[in-house]
């Protein structure tokens, strides 16, 4: 009886700590089970109101700030909409990505939580969190990759896990224990399958189960993006090499071998029209690569000298970028001829949003820029009340 009260002491004390109750996995062939996981991995989920379709804010901006709250932002009466934050964390930091479909915004938390949110209103649909742990950094880097009524997203040390959750209430459906404590990049939602790395090792799960389809291990760690050009899968380790895989076997296609004092092409790479873009560092030039998806071979490469490239993008068959010295650049998608470049006075350190003029937005330590891109300048649209000296980064998000 002494131990039966004790256990029931523990589930009710772990349940006021986040106000909910242990989701319990709904599929039968999930890796562990969620009552099997200790509290550090377990997710726990309470729906607040029912999911519904949201007709889009189209006025608005979502901006997620590097103190860690997330707000809309009125673009034409320049007001903030609503806010969101964490129940609680250990500090102020973003550090994160939210994904917007259907009309809600899901958005991850350091500490673990995921909220869904009414892109409208604010209004929370629901939240979850992937255990309990209140002093570390849990979700790192992730945006939430939301797929056939799914939302997939990988945790850091202690928690390591991989975990598909039920876009209606946040309940989990399926985990799987990583072998990595760093797994700080998204991952590839990709023909009812799901792709991603962990240190040395890329996994592909079928989406649906979680059910291992493979597992291949490398000699370098996998520190980058996984992209797809819609037949096969890319990914490059952190040092120099991009790897063609099958996505149906764990069978290496082609390399492509870029400058050996090159390295770090994390989440600066994009698929497009059966070609791979992607931004390598180095110590004393920064290039921006293309290569063939079918052959692995190069089409160009353009290079930032003495700098390094933070942040690449495509839009509108241009692909634009800056570094890390505050140069904005637009390179020709065909020849990787610079069409464009300036130096800015205030630095970047979120990813840039189009607007439908000739502008674009970039968020730095004071707060939200408009840039003209024809008379290059820089409106601070938004100022922050305080400026913070250990700024990370902040993501921002059109709605439309």
């Amino acid at each position: 009886m002494k131990k039966k009260l004790i256990t029931l002491l523990f589930v009710f004390t772990f349940i006021n700590m986040f106000g909910q109750a242990p989701s319990v996995s709904k599929s039968g062939k999930t890796n562990s089970n969620n009552k099997a996981l200790p509290p550090g991995e377990m997710v726990t989920n309470k729906v607040i109101n029912p999911l519904k379709k949201v007709a889009l804010d189209q006025a608005s901006l979502l901006i997620y700030d590097y103190d860690g709250s997330l707000f809309s932002y009125d673009l034409e009466s320049e007001q903030i909409g609503w806010t969101a934050k964490a129940t609680d964390s250990h500090t102020e930091m973003c550090a994160n990505k939210a994904t917007l479909s259907n009309g809600v915004v899901y958005v991850p938390f350091i500490n673990g939580e995921i909220f869904a949110v009414d892109n409208q209103t604010g209004a929370i649909f629901w939240k979850s969190r992937l255990g309990n742990i209140t002093d570390q950094i849990i979700l790192k880097d992730q945006a939430p990759i939301v797929g056939d009524g799914k939302l997939f997203i990988t945790a850091q040390n202690p928690n390591n896990n991989i975990y598909a959750l039920d876009i209606k209430d946040g309940s989990l459906l399926w985990n799987y224990k990583l072998d990595s404590d760093n797994n700080d990049i998204p991952v590839l939602f990709f023909n009812n399958k799901v792709f991603t790395q962990s240190g040395p090792n890329f996994y592909s799960f079928e989406a649906n189960t979680g059910k291992l389809l493979y597992q291949k291990s490398f000699e370098e760690n996998m520190h980058s993006k996984p992209v797809t050009d819609g037949e096969n899968v890319f990914i490059a380790n952190d040092k120099n090499v991009l790897f063609a895989l099958s996505p149906d076997k764990p069978d290496v296609l082609w390399e492509f071998k870029f400058d050996e004092n090159q390295y770090n092409i994390k989440e600066r790479i994009l698929s497009k029209d059966k070609k791979i873009y992607f931004a390598a560092q180095g110590t004393t030039v920064s290039s921006v690569y293309a290569v063939d998806s079918k052959t692995g071979t190069q089409i160009w490469k353009t290079d930032f000298k003495d700098d390094n490239i933070e942040y690449i993008t495509e839009e509108s068959d241009n692909i634009w970028g800056y570094t890390r010295k505050g140069k904005l650049f637009q390179l020709d998608i065909n020849n990787g001829e610079i069409a464009f470049e300036t130096k800015l006075t205030t630095l970047p350190i979120s990813n840039i949003e189009f607007p439908v003029d000739d502008t674009l937005f970039y968020y730095c330590d004071a707060g939200l820029i408009k840039f003209d891109l024809n008379t290059k300048d820089e409106d601070l649209y938004y100022m922050r009340t305080s400026l913070k000296d250990d700024v990370y980064s902040a993501y921002l998000k059109i709605i439309r």
